[in-house]
């Protein structure tokens, strides 16, 4: 635990990428701050390099990402110990003995014994068990499921899901996979189905490759998969026999029909992109098809969103039907951007949650967070793509006239700034009506009279330097109306009869959306049905969007009017994955659709904020200096 806590804190240093102090992380850990000094003097001992100290804290040090990728230097650790126990009772169909193991390991037999126990913790969802005879134990089940303990293994190791070689040689084994042999074959089987028309997602060839190192140990050890009585489709035998030539080549293994089947199979289902292979290759299950075209317009209505278009449909129809053959065979792809997108995009996500519950409901897919964060990137993609020209910023402007050196600059600010901002208007006068100029943003060759954030001094011909300005300023101004919408937003929709400071810990999450939620009950704003909807919500995929903020609401604006009851939990309390210190139960009605996006997403923009957070759960030690506090963050 000690050592998972270690990385725990130098995981965040990474992420954060910026100074922590020892009470932040405590906070986030679940720990104290004396308890976060020892993890950093362990860490560096580990590294020397691998955190910083300094008067505001501490920061990922030059070594930090390599230190989370290198084993402890006690090669005893549970964790260690746990895996050497795994491999060995994947190595043999006789499994192991407990004392020879012990002695194996230099620790007692009372500790095998308990690390043991720990390894049926494991099982669950695998369909394998354990079995004792006398002294030995050994695991019983289908090879696959084996082969899906390994994976999970794999995985646990790994930061976040991001493909680390390293933690796969600690899983399988240092002499499983060689370095160089294994970046050959990455490369050669990307130019190979590049070759056959396929386009590869770099997320799920990781996860590819993770399974194809597990066969190849698997086979070497002679556990190779039996053939499967349905024969090969066209697509899935050009890439079985590219899997099996580039194995013999840089891997030195030979994988049987039943392994490149399998192998061609979980290819098939991950990196298959629409428009990048004809139609026969991959058809449409006409269901899927409709079922997601039924789902996406359904949220599509719910939500606002401009996400219905058929080639938006058929790309996640695809992606859905290869989820639904992934979980027929329970085999997950992980997505390293589950974290951010959750905390930077909560509204897309939120939309690829309702989108994941109506497949449930429809295709009986049971969908987990990483999936989930699939969906969320096809639907942020599309809203990208989809992006009105109403979210430019305006701009005029001043150039007094010379020739043509304000149609030059003008083309040169569209041609750089175009993305981010549209120009309105031209003024060549050396003294224009300052006053008048309404527009977001005015870039001016000559000083104004005015001062104002919105007046940015440009040279005629523009340069790098002026583009950065003006795209400071712009972030700036959205920032600012985002900001003050929510501000609005908040003053009408809390109140002090659904503030509550000191959540339970203990209690855990639906306790507190029970506490949050009754307060909204009780005025009438929701019914006992949205709350239970509230809660069955939270168990689809956690509301924790930030580290220090979690934001439970039900799927369906079916309260009476919209309203947020406030808690605050201070120390922090478990949520999810990680540990939250304000409770933000959100209950929205139908007419207030559009301020959905609004509160959701600035609400989460605002408690993002580390120092923020800090600040508004210390001050705010009851509802109205808490709203205080929030505005003064809010107005900056």
């Amino acid at each position: 635990m000690t050592r998972a806590r270690q990385d725990r804190v130098l995981s965040l240093l990474v992420r954060e990428r910026d100074w922590m102090t020892a009470s932040s992380l405590a906070d986030v850990v679940g720990v104290t701050p004396r308890s976060i000094r020892s993890y950093v003097t362990a860490l560096n001992a580990r590294s020397s390099g691998a955190v910083e100290s300094g008067p505001l804290g501490y920061r990922a040090g030059s070594d930090a990402a390599a230190t989370l990728r290198t084993p402890a230097v006690d090669a005893g650790t549970p964790r260690d110990r746990l895996h050497t126990i795994v491999r060995a009772l994947l190595a043999g169909r006789d499994g192991i003995d407990v004392y020879e193991t012990a002695d194996a390991l230099f620790v007692s037999a009372a500790t095998v014994e308990s690390d043991l126990a720990r390894v049926r913790g494991l099982l669950g969802g695998t369909e394998l068990s354990l079995e004792r005879s006398a002294s030995r134990a050994r695991l019983v089940g289908t090879e696959t499921a084996q082969r899906r303990l390994l994976s999970r293994l794999v995985h646990d190791e790994m930061d976040e899901g991001a493909f680390d070689l390293l933690a796969l040689r600690r899983t399988l084994g240092e002499k499983s996979v060689a370095p160089r042999a294994f970046g050959a074959f990455k490369a050669e089987l990307v130019a190979r189905l590049t070759d056959l028309g396929y386009y590869v997602n770099e997320f799920g060839i990781s996860d590819v490759l993770m399974h194809i190192a597990i066969s190849a140990d698997r086979v070497s050890a002679g556990r190779g998969l039996d053939e499967t009585a349905t024969p090969p489709t066209a697509a899935q035998s050009a890439i079985a026999a590219a899997i099996d030539q580039l194995a013999q080549q840089h891997l030195d293994v030979r994988l049987g029909a039943g392994d490149t089947q399998h192998l061609a199979t979980i290819v098939l289902t991950r990196i298959v992109a629409p428009g990048a292979v004809d139609a026969t290759r991959a058809p449409l299950d006409p269901e899927v098809e409709q079922v997601v075209g039924d789902v996406v317009a359904e949220a599509a209505s719910e939500f606002l969103v401009d996400i219905v278009a058929p080639e938006f449909v058929q790309r996640l129809a695809l992606h859905v039907q290869n989820l639904r053959l992934r979980a027929r065979e329970q085999a997950w792809s992980r997505n390293p951007l589950t974290r951010s997108l959750k905390s930077t995009y909560p509204m897309i996500f939120d939309v690829a949650v309702y989108i994941a519950s109506r497949l449930q409901e429809r295709l009986g897919i049971p969908l987990l967070d990483d999936e989930i964060a699939y969906i969320a990137m096809h639907v942020g993609g599309q809203l990208e793509r989809r992006r009105r020209a109403d979210h430019l910023l305006t701009a005029t402007i001043v150039c007094p006239g010379y020739y043509e050196l304000h149609e030059l600059l003008r083309s040169s600010v569209d041609r750089s700034l175009g993305q981010a901002i549209e120009v309105v208007g031209v003024e060549t006068r050396v003294d224009p009506d300052w006053a008048s100029i309404d527009t977001d943003l005015v870039l001016t060759t000559i000083d104004a009279p005015i001062a104002g954030e919105r007046f940015v001094r440009i040279q005629p011909f523009l340069t790098h330097a002026d583009v950065e300005r003006v795209q400071a300023v712009a972030g700036r101004v959205r920032r600012a109306r985002r900001l003050a919408r929510l501000r609005a937003e908040l003053e009408r929709y809390v109140d002090a009869g659904s503030f509550v400071r000191g959540l339970d810990p203990a209690a855990g999450e639906e306790a507190a959306i029970r506490q949050l939620g009754g307060t909204l009950v009780d005025r009438g704003i929701i019914d006992q049905d949205y709350l239970e909807r509230t809660i069955e919500r939270e168990r689809l995929s956690s509301t924790a969007f930030t580290d220090a903020l979690a934001v439970p609401h039900a799927i369906g604006m079916t309260a009476i009017r919209t309203a947020i009851a406030i808690g605050i939990a201070d120390p922090p309390m478990p949520w999810g994955d990680g540990r939250v210190q304000v409770v933000a139960l959100a209950a929205f009605s139908e007419s207030d659709r559009e301020a959905f996006q609004t509160v959701f997403e600035q609400f989460v923009e605002v408690f993002s904020e580390r120092d923020s957070v800090q600040r508004i759960v210390r001050r705010g030690t009851d509802f109205s200096s808490f709203l205080d506090e929030l505005v003064a963050v809010i107005d900056g």
